[in-house]
């Protein structure tokens, strides 16, 4: 459950790659869920779950595009399989960025981590927080800028790396 849990939202994301409405992916990802349950001792503990997922609701989103006739997004089942693999593909891609903003973020100092993890939890109102913090919002504004530039290159560093 757990897994699949921490799957939900790339999973659906897969779907509504696939299948073009947010209530078609919600439909179909709730039926593979089921099948996924069922089928669980079928699933090799320490490989990919995602990915043995995302199987699992490749074939799903085929059979509802077969039977739905509610569906408004009609693919044929070669772009289907074209949509699905480019997915996957995108889907690993992420979880390696992902990896690497979580490296890149763990060698930051301690205050600058801090820092961009407030002014994300307070949904951009830096001339708030800078008040919080008894700082100029143009010095926040500068240092948040600083601390992305590095985080993105970081991400482009350590991505480039792990391709090579």
């Amino acid at each position: 459950m757990g897994l699949l849990t921490a799957s939900h939202d790339k999973l659906l994301g897969y779907l509504l790659s696939l299948l073009g409405r947010w209530h078609d992916a919600q439909d179909v990802l709730q039926r593979a869920s089921v099948l996924m349950w069922r089928k669980f001792d079928s699933f090799e503990s320490g490989t990919d779950f995602t990915a043995w997922a995302s199987t699992i609701c490749f074939y799903e989103a085929k059979y509802f595009q077969r039977t739905a006739s509610r569906s408004a997004a009609h693919f044929d089942e070669d772009l289907i399989a074209l949509l699905a693999a480019e997915r996957t593909e995108d889907l690993r891609r992420h979880e390696g960025r992902r990896a690497a903003l979580e490296a890149c973020l763990g060698a930051l100092r301690e205050e600058d981590r801090r820092l961009l993890e407030t002014s994300c939890a307070e949904h951009g109102d830096i001339a708030e927080l800078a008040a919080q913090m008894g700082r100029a919002p143009r010095t926040l504004y500068n240092k948040l800028a600083l601390l992305r530039r590095l985080l993105a290159d970081c991400v482009l560093r350590r991505s480039q790396e792990e391709t090579a």
